[in-house]
């Protein structure tokens, strides 16, 4: 009975392994579609635009992977997610990859069994008011009400700022970003408090962004970045190493404009194997060996990217601060394509 107790476990442990293994490539291959759970609808990170094509931040993440694997683009399903569904979306197997402004912490990658392969965006959490509020500073929010995303990390920042402040809040629950504008446009609630760059995109949808403040206070890390289920890890090194090749193309010079002139010309033999000119670099993954070259195609190298959907000469207005490369001050910083 032991015996029959162990090969049973033994048995039912191999599946396991063997499903995790079989892996995400050889479905999205087979498909011939990459399914990326995204946001409901958060400007310059993850919207549909007016013709429905969905754009930002985050969409260009994905965008790069499936260029990565299926050489094109525009081969993506994106579906929207909110704060409460997002990883069970991922968990079940609904989207292949979660890539919308979620926050790496200890309890999601052990507790859920999920991998957190890379940092696309180094974020904090703040607060807006409207101006004719009176605010300077979070810690004068005493007795406010706030609006705030359930399931979500800055629900439990929220609390611990206030406990340690020693102040009171009544919390105003909502599903989503949408929503939270919604209700705070609409004076159910004193303050809205999010991610820094989420308040920077809600304030720029706003008719009259000159009337809402960000407070300076940033009351916590948020390490923002694609995600993974746990134990696939040919899939998340496909991953890490598309957004890392993003980072090696802005700290090389290469952009989605120059990029065939400098596959054609460069000596460079870091750029030389990314892009797929000497050794056998996408093979080690299953992919092409032109397959980073194809996703720095999809819509230029990280620098292009964050300027595009998010920068200083976009209505959200964000500075590149923690995300500059680390040649420039920044946290951006990505592992040696050797």
């Amino acid at each position: 009975m032991k015996k029959s107790a162990l090969f049973g476990a033994l048995a039912a442990t191999t599946m396991i392994v063997g499903a995790a293994t079989a892996g995400t490539l050889d479905d999205v291959k087979a498909r011939g579609e990459l399914i990326c759970g995204s946001n409901t609808g958060l400007t310059g990170f993850g919207m549909p635009d007016a013709n429905g094509t969905w754009v930002g931040f985050d969409v260009a993440l994905c965008r790069a992977v499936a260029a990565a694997v299926l050489g094109d683009p525009t081969k993506v399903k994106f579906v929207p997610t909110t704060g409460e569904t997002r990883f069970t979306a991922l968990a079940s197997g609904e989207v292949d990859l979660l890539v919308r402004n979620s926050t790496w912490t200890y309890s999601r990658d052990n507790d859920l069994k999920l991998d957190f392969v890379a940092v696309n965006y180094y974020d904090g959490q703040g607060f807006m008011v409207k101006k004719d509020l009176g605010v300077s500073s979070a810690k004068e929010l005493d007795g406010a009400t706030v609006c705030i995303q359930t399931g979500t990390t800055t629900e439990l920042n929220l609390a611990d700022f206030f406990k340690f402040n020693n102040i009171s809040y009544t919390p105003v629950t909502v599903q989503d970003d949408s929503e939270a504008q919604r209700q705070y446009l609409a004076g159910a609630c004193d303050t809205y408090t999010t991610d820094a760059s989420g308040l920077a995109a809600a304030r720029a949808t706003m008719a009259d962004p000159e009337n809402h403040i960000i407070l300076p206070e940033i009351i916590s890390k948020e390490p923002l970045g694609p995600v993974v289920r746990h134990g696939d890890n040919q899939w998340g090194d496909i991953v890490r190493w598309t957004f890392n090749a993003l980072l090696i193309a802005e700290e090389k010079g290469i952009t989605k404009a120059n990029i065939e002139e400098v596959a054609s010309t460069t000596t460079d033999p870091e750029i030389r194997r990314m892009l797929g000119l000497e050794g056998d670099y996408g093979k080690m993954m299953g992919l092409d060996n032109g397959a980073f070259k194809a996703a720095i195609m999809a819509g230029g190298n990280y620098g292009e990217i964050f300027e595009a959907n998010i920068g200083s000469a976009t209505p959200i207005g964000l500075a590149r601060g923690l995300n500059a490369l680390w040649t420039q001050g920044g946290l951006q910083y990505a592992a040696p394509f050797r």
